[in-house]
């Protein structure tokens, strides 16, 4: 028995080595959602029983760090089904093989070339970071951020006369599931009673941004500081600049504009316009107001900024800054009759803009495409339906509170939207129609701006 085993690990393995990167990463996250239902499912994990298809919806939104729930995390599942789900979480977090080649690296300093292919796929990075720097910055920035973010939950919780163990618990899943954008819970109600608690504001803020700046930025910074020579990537500025500029942009509109938040008191009007705008750009998934009650308008920006999302090789979802400023510097190009297409005086090579338009409007077809399938199957309201479904493909987790009330083809289809937002469209596209050859190109890995 153990013999045949053996064999078939073996036959299995050279099986996914036939496989292209895509492919790889599809099967991969697959496995993981499928064996996180599986166990979700078995009596031990839960308090009370729920249909098989809230544990899949459940197990993909934990994997996808999208945060979606159709029942009550802290009612269904006891202790050991919640570590479930935040052991889920921070494998969706941190990506597909990102801990196994670490602990790789870690005893042998070797990566194979397999791992190398996949992650190199998985993370696109500017050419001035090493696959092997970046994926170390990975890990360790992780956990130091979660560690970090365990202690400051529990020191909040703790005025909450919560007991020890439950705080302990409640400081590591919230600390895990907001670094990697998931908007997971176990607060049946999210955060809507921290409104105007600026401690619980910054921790969730402070972890989700760090988390969705993305690993690029925090990879580049650290080389920076470790070699003086080594200078700020174009990737990193792009970023930067474009999320101070975004942010800026939301925080301003939920202020002045939002009915729900301009009514508030000084303090918690700020902090509400800051935390709405923030959560949905890092899509962590929290909120401390009800989206329900927003305006139509501001469910519009709410929209665009989960639509846009954050930085690419982060924990976040959307199209990324990245491939925004590469949309805007082919319109503004085309505008002003330039022949080469740049932005801040830098041109943007040929095939990061191939990948940015393909993802632009591969991204916006499956948007139209889910609202279309779960329009024409439920009574809803069409705009809650477009934010649940732009929530989903960006893997925010946010919602007007329509998710438990979409019918059994509406959920599958959201499974499926969670999925391909956190394969990413591209991957998702190429795992599915492209065909494996061994002459193989990473166009990713070139140039200067990692869309």
């Amino acid at each position: 028995m153990p013999n045949k085993f053996k064999a078939l690990v073996k036959e299995y393995s050279l099986l996914k080595k036939g496989w292209s990167p895509q492919q790889n990463l599809f099967y991969g996250f697959s496995t993981y959602i499928l064996l996180g239902f599986v166990l979700l499912a078995l009596p031990i994990s839960q308090k009370e029983s729920v249909t098989f298809l809230d544990h899949l919806f459940i197990s993909t939104s934990a994997v996808s760090t999208t945060g979606l729930v159709t029942i009550s995390i802290f009612d269904t599942y006891n202790i050991f089904g919640q570590f479930i789900i935040m052991a889920l979480i921070q494998l969706g977090g941190i990506g597909y093989l990102s801990f196994t080649t670490f602990m790789l690296l870690s005893t042998t300093k070797k990566m194979t070339f397999w791992h190398k292919k996949i992650l190199s796929t998985e993370f696109t990075l500017p050419k001035t970071i090493k696959i092997t720097d970046f994926l170390k910055s990975v890990i360790l920035f992780t956990f130091i951020m979660e560690f970090i973010g365990a202690i400051l939950f529990y020191i909040a919780f703790k005025e909450d006369s919560i007991p020890f163990l439950e705080t302990l618990w409640s400081a590591i899943f919230h600390s895990v599931s907001t670094f990697c954008t998931a908007g997971f819970s176990l607060f049946n109600s999210g955060f809507t009673h921290y409104i105007d608690d600026g401690f619980v504001n910054f921790i969730i803020s402070m972890l989700a941004i760090c988390g969705s700046l993305g690993f690029i930025v925090i990879t580049d910074f650290g080389l920076w500081v470790k070699h003086k020579a080594h200078k700020l990537s174009f990737t990193t500025k792009i970023i930067l600049y474009g999320f101070l500029i975004l942010l800026t942009f939301g925080t301003t509109f939920f202020y002045f504009f939002e009915p729900s938040i301009s009514q508030l008191a000084a303090k918690p009007r700020f902090l509400s316009s800051f935390f709405q705008t923030m959560t949905a750009m890092t899509t962590v998934g929290f909120n401390t107001v009800d989206f329900g009650m927003f305006s139509q308008a501001m469910m519009l920006i709410c929209i665009f900024l989960m639509y846009i999302g954050a930085s690419p090789s982060g924990t976040a979802g959307g199209i990324k800054i990245t491939t925004l400023t590469a949309v805007f510097a082919i319109m503004k190009s085309q505008l002003k009759g330039n022949k080469h297409i740049t932005f801040l005086g830098r041109e943007i090579p040929f095939e990061r803009l191939y990948t940015a338009m393909s993802a632009f409007i591969f991204y916006t077809i499956i948007i139209l495409l889910g609202t279309f399938l779960i329009t024409i199957t439920n009574n809803l309201k069409f705009e809650n339906i477009l934010f649940e479904v732009a929530s989903a493909l960006g893997t925010v987790g946010v919602s007007t509170g329509i998710t438990a009330d979409i019918n059994t083809f509406g959920k599958i289809v959201i499974i499926c939207i969670m999925f391909i937002g956190r394969l990413g469209v591209l991957t998702f596209g190429l795992a599915i129609w492209s065909r494996n050859n061994k002459e193989e190109k990473n166009t990713l890995l070139k140039g200067d701006l990692a869309v």
